[in-house]
């Protein structure tokens, strides 16, 4: 199926040209790309219905597993839909304000899915340094209130993004070699002086990525100083264990994401294809890894999927 009147010159549109240099087998990386989407879409689905369904999972660390359900949910449906319309269909044509709007939420989703991360360190932290205090500290409203700061910092950090990239200029050949509107990819199409978008948007990553991490690492610090004071080794291990599922995530979350910024500033030497796999990748497989990390490692959770799976 052909794209209808695509013109790579007209300017009210993008075109998104999937993976460069492996177009030919776009079909076959539709394969997995479909799987791990409908594999993530349905596990966090699952762990929102269960969620909602069990009274005595209405505590603020579930609370904290459905907003990183639904930033999951939101980040592989940013981008998933479009690039399997790239590889089944050819519709590689995007709208210029589209292509700003779905940069936008990507990035947002992005942001948002980090913001959670953060404040499940400290719900972790909070559990295992302040046990006592816990249910006082961290009520279902705090969570929620955290949840609404961490989603105001990032519609406030992001929305600068496709506001600087609309005033620019682009230049004739308006082809993306992408699967979606990252930004970098979009900068790199225009004419014009992207200094201010190139410096805002690495001071987003550095206050995004590496702001963050540097929380979750000082809660974590904080945890194992007081794991060390705890001479029994039972309660040892009961203390890592409820760690266990959020660093798996962590460093699932950031780990290709740092290495996908890095190299999209500074790998000139890597293949083109090797950037926008890995920028897709980082968005997919972690959204698909999450719900059954958690589903494996969160006794109670284990417990609700299985009574419902039972019952199916």
């Amino acid at each position: 199926m052909e794209t209808f009147n695509l013109t790579p010159s007209d300017p009210s549109t993008f075109i998104l040209n999937g993976i460069p240099g492996l177009e030919a087998a776009h079909i076959w990386i539709s394969i997995p790309f479909s799987v791990i989407y409908i594999i993530g879409l349905l596990g966090n689905v699952t762990v929102l219905f269960v969620v909602s369904k069990e009274q005595t999972l209405h505590k603020p660390m579930f609370l904290l597993l459905c907003m990183l359900a639904l930033t999951d949910i939101g980040q592989s449906t940013c981008i998933a839909p479009k690039a399997l319309s790239i590889f089944w269909f050819r519709l590689k044509r995007i709208p210029v304000d589209g292509c700003l709007t779905q940069m936008f939420f990507v990035h947002t989703v992005a942001a948002m899915h980090s913001a959670v991360l953060v404040i499940m360190a400290f719900d972790r932290y909070v559990a295992i340094c302040d046990p006592l205090r816990y249910t006082t500290i961290l009520t279902n409203a705090r969570i929620a209130k955290l949840g609404l700061v961490g989603l105001i910092r990032a519609v406030l950090f992001i929305l600068p993004q496709p506001l600087l990239l609309r005033r620019l200029p682009f230049c004739t050949n308006r082809v993306i070699p992408h699967t979606y509107c990252e930004h970098i990819a979009v900068v790199k199409m225009s004419c014009g002086d992207t200094t201010v978008n190139r410096m805002y948007s690495l001071v987003i990553t550095v206050v995004n990525i590496v702001l963050d991490l540097t929380l979750i690492g000082l809660s974590y610090g904080l945890i194992i100083r007081a794991i060390l004071r705890i001479s029994s080794q039972k309660a040892h291990r009961k203390a890592l264990n409820t760690c266990t599922a959020h660093i798996c995530v962590v460093l699932m979350s950031y780990t290709p994401s740092l290495f996908s910024a890095l190299t999209h500033r500074f790998g000139n030497g890597i293949a083109a294809h090797v950037h926008i796999l890995l920028a897709n990748l980082y968005l997919l497989v972690p959204p698909m890894l999450n719900p059954i990390i958690y589903g494996v490692k969160t006794k109670e959770l284990c417990e609700k999927l299985g009574k419902y799976t039972c019952r199916m």
